[in-house]
């Protein structure tokens, strides 16, 4: 039963996440359900308050940094102008005549310099749109070209970038965000190539069948208020600079500075009794990373802001609920770990194949897929499995470099199914349905990612991290 319990649970979770209710809502209810199934009805209070809050809090503890300075680096961005000087800057060195691939390239330089998915959607659709309409490629395409250049090379392959599901694996295998720069590489070319390649195609397709832009209401291409926008933007290579800040302060800060710092100190029970800072370096560089860029952007455009505080506070509210839904996934896992009946689906997971990568990527696509959400599922897999697969891992010679690449890639495969939060999100954006996009974006952010997953599972099993 108690095993039953929690494939109904993670069932519920998935059909009504899709539904539209609150993970906040959900994740608690549904831990206890599954508990309730187990038989344990005298431990729902004692669970809910020593188990589930306190893997929630401990979550927020950890991450909170990151979700914090990320969404505000992204508000910033935004608010500048930075964000569409690069989309309108890439545009003009691509040529409108590409406009798949300018959007594609727009949405991943953002996005690999720590700009928030949601702030390049809303930055980049105008000008996609404009784009789109201009060269006659149907607007339901869209959506497909911003999520290939969003969710996929730039948030879990590419060694450096900042995205929180490149940060989660750090903790665990003692890594950092360049983790297995090499593969990481290869993996984000294959993405970027076949995406790209497969979209560029799809649109000859469509316009050789007759189909072109179309006639959509409400589109931005008429808002006058984006032109008026256009006029006070930076240049590119201004708006370029704090993204070079991240990416260059977070490869310093994580392979010279810090390591080099001694951190004995952390031996000391008030800093958590770490015999070294292994696990913390790759969190640490981020941040500073992060702090430095919006210094920087804050100091830049000093003249530029209409209401800083407002800015300020508006990316700082915003990273409240992606923290607090994906903790609560975490205390969800957490949770459900703790049931005896997980050991069955443990076991199935973990004996999936002797080789720990494939079973940490089934693992954490499964979770991921079933969440709705990247970081949540390989939190919740890395919460209850991570250190098994460490342990496995070391037993086989397998580098952890290479189990947070593999970890980190797989949570960005089957996290966009249908009822993800980024894909609903972007949906409502560009105005259009799952049924007119979701399978342009599901080859781009599904099909391709897992095929990039396979080889550098294989590159990874054959000839170790590089």
């Amino acid at each position: 039963m108690g095993t039953l319990g929690i494939l109904i649970s993670l069932a519920l979770l998935m059909y009504l996440a899709y539904r539209g209710i609150n993970v906040l809502i959900l994740a608690p209810l549904l831990a206890l359900l599954a508990l309730l199934f187990a038989g344990d009805i005298g431990l729902l209070l004692p669970t809910y308050t020593q188990v589930f809050m306190k893997a929630m809090g401990g979550y927020v503890i950890q991450f909170f940094p990151l979700f914090l300075l990320g969404a505000l680096f992204g508000k910033l961005m935004d608010d500048s102008g930075s964000a569409r000087a690069i989309a309108h800057g890439i545009v003009a060195k691509v040529g409108s005549e590409r406009a798949i691939l300018a959007i594609v390239l727009a949405c991943g330089i953002l996005t690999y310099g720590g700009v928030s998915l949601f702030v390049v959607a809303f930055a980049v659709y105008p000008i996609g749109a404009a784009l789109f309409r201009e060269a006659g490629i149907p607007k339901r395409l869209i959506p497909g070209a911003i999520a290939l250049g969003s969710f996929t090379f730039t948030m879990t392959a590419l060694p450096g970038t900042p995205a929180i599901q490149n940060a989660i694996p750090n903790p665990f295998f003692g890594t950092d965000a360049f983790a297995a720069p090499g593969l990481g590489v290869i993996a984000g070319l294959i993405m970027f190539g076949l995406g790209t390649w497969w979209l560029t195609a799809q649109s000859r397709k469509l316009m050789a069948a007759g189909e072109g832009y179309g006639e959509h209401r409400d589109d931005p291409v008429a808002d006058k208020s984006v032109a008026e926008d256009n006029r006070t933007i930076p240049g590119l290579w201004l708006a370029l600079l704090p993204i070079f800040v991240v990416i260059g302060l977070n490869f310093l800060m994580a392979k010279q500075v810090l390591p080099s710092i001694d951190t004995s100190y952390l031996a000391k029970p008030e800093f958590g009794g770490l015999q070294d800072a292994k696990s913390l370096i790759g969190i640490w560089s981020i941040i500073v990373a992060l702090s430095a860029a919006i210094l920087l952007l804050i100091a830049m455009h000093w003249k530029r802001w209409m209401d800083l505080k407002k800015s300020v506070n508006d990316g700082a509210f915003g990273s409240m609920l992606p923290i607090l839904n994906t903790a609560a996934e975490v205390g969800y896992g957490t949770v459900i770990a703790s049931l005896a009946g997980f050991v069955i689906i443990r076991d199935l997971v973990l004996g999936v194949s002797d080789n720990p990568l494939i079973s940490e990527a089934v693992a954490v696509n499964i979770l991921a897929g079933i969440t709705g959400s990247a970081s949540g599922g390989m939190s919740i897999a890395l919460k209850t499995l991570g250190e098994q697969y460490l342990t496995l891992a070391n037993a086989a010679g397998i580098s952890p470099e290479l189990l947070h690449r593999v970890a980190a890639m797989a949570s960005g495969c089957m996290d966009t199914l249908p009822h993800n939060g980024a894909v609903i999100s972007l949906l409502a954006i560009c105005k259009l349905t799952h049924r007119e996009s979701y399978k342009f974006i599901f080859v781009n952010t599904v099909a391709f990612p897992m095929v990039a997953l396979v080889v550098v599972i294989t590159l990874g099993t054959m000839f170790g991290s590089f």
